[in-house]
């Protein structure tokens, strides 16, 4: 989003607090104010919306350290570091939370970069965004959001209206960066003290870039090795607004980690893209529906063509689909030679009406010569009458038949025959018409 929404809280309920709507693209303010203190956030929902809403927090209520860790381990350096700290911490560490930072360019040594603060001011600080309905994606102390320039220090003077009881004052706090993970957050009482007991001598003098005009800062410079450079003054949260992103440090992690809601716009395309998959299971489901059909006729019809591969060829034992074409492939040949099967498959057709009217009689072997054109049948019945009454179907048919011996086998009669097709008309005209 090209606009933000940017908070700046206090520490206590009765502390003022200044916003400002900042637009990143073209750095500009689109509108700014106070509110009087953070009853008054519900003045903001309607802004925060539409917007992303980032919030900075009194650099006062967060303690910035450095430390050298002897572990590589993100797991044990966070298990060591509030013991590492409990000497220097005012509070017992169990009420204290723990936040950390992913600093790769600092020039020191230092392996751990942590920011500490109360657990219940986490708390207060979301409670008061939650009873307005605001959901800010940062919490960020506003040291932090100062411009950053190495070796330099960087500072602003804010001015509040309210005291830390709601009456109407002129506190004014001090907000200084003295590098990329040091700085605080002072009243001005404070902030002269630290002038004339903190500032080093001539050997290590020290730069402050001043975004605003600083209380007791001349006459400090004018007695210690201390530069000031006037920077050009802006809105405090306009300051910040603009710097803020060096940093990517944030507050909200761990506990306090801001589990995100889905938007308007996602949640449409959630509803199309759920809409999208119900229609390709459908699609799927009716489709596997299809195939499984299909799978079950071409199982039936292998299971008809493996039961009519085995009527005709009764000795067979095992028969698989696969290998019934190259089955029947080696029966032609066996019957006369591949160069036959024509004339085989036209005699086998002309012999088939016969058997179809007596199906009483069963053919054991099949042999055909191709050079003859002759069909030579070994069958079975269980009646002598079953072969005459097959040798008229074959004369009716135009074939010339010859009938071999048959045996009695028990009570079954086994029998031969010899069949050639005739000569059709047309053949036999033609012979004569060439003999005269």
């Amino acid at each position: 989003m090209a606009e933000i929404l940017y908070i700046r809280l206090g520490s206590q309920i009765q502390d003022e607090i200044s916003w400002l709507v900042f637009n990143t693209v073209e750095q500009e303010i689109i509108a700014s104010g106070e509110l009087t203190n953070a009853e008054q956030l519900g003045d903001l929902t309607d802004k925060a919306q539409q917007r992303l809403v980032k919030v900075f927090v009194p650099g006062c209520d967060v303690l910035l350290k450095r430390l050298v860790v002897p572990t590589k381990s993100q797991r044990a350096m966070r298990s060591a570091v509030p013991y590492m700290l409990e000497d220097e911490l005012a509070q017992d560490v169990d009420d204290l939370f723990f936040a950390y930072a992913n600093i790769s360019n600092d020039k020191s040594d230092y392996n751990c970069f942590v920011a500490v603060t109360q657990r219940a001011q986490m708390l207060l600080w979301q409670s008061w965004l939650a009873d307005a309905n605001i959901q800010a994606t940062t919490l960020q102390p506003d040291v932090l959001a100062m411009p950053f320039v190495d070796g330099q220090w960087s500072a602003l003077s804010l001015h509040l209206s309210n005291d830390s009881t709601g009456a109407s004052s002129n506190k004014t706090q001090i907000v200084v960066r003295q590098g990329e993970w040091q700085g605080f957050t002072l009243d001005s009482e404070a902030w002269q003290f630290t002038l004339k007991n903190n500032i080093p001598s001539e050997e290590s003098a020290i730069t402050i870039n001043a975004y605003s005009d600083l209380p007791h800062l001349n006459e400090t410079a004018s007695q210690n090795a201390l530069t000031i450079i006037k920077a050009e003054e802006e809105l405090p949260l306009a300051l910040f607004a603009q710097h803020c992103q060096r940093s990517a440090f944030n507050l909200l992690q761990g506990e306090f980690k801001v589990i995100e809601g889905r938007s308007k716009n996602i949640n449409n395309w959630l509803w199309a893209a759920g809409i999208a998959v119900c229609a390709l299971l459908l699609n799927v489901g009716y489709k596997s529906a299809q195939l499984w059909q299909l799978t079950a006729q071409q199982e039936q019809v292998e299971e008809q063509i493996i039961a009519r591969y085995k009527k005709v060829f009764p000795r067979a034992k095992k028969v698989r689909i696969g290998t019934i074409k190259s089955q029947l492939n080696r029966k032609i040949a066996q019957l006369g030679g591949v160069s036959d099967q024509a004339g085989f498959l036209s005699m086998l057709s002309q012999v088939q009406p016969a058997f179809a009217k007596v199906p009483e009689l069963k053919p054991e072997s099949l042999k055909f010569d191709g050079k003859r054109q002759e069909l030579r049948l070994q069958a079975i019945a269980d009646d002598y009458q079953h072969f005459e009454r097959f040798k008229g179907a074959l004369n009716a048919a135009s074939l010339t038949v010859k009938q071999g011996a048959q045996n009695n086998q028990g009570d079954q009669v086994t029998g031969s025959f010899s069949i050639v097709s005739k000569p059709s008309n047309a053949s036999s005209t033609n012979s004569k018409g060439g003999g005269s």
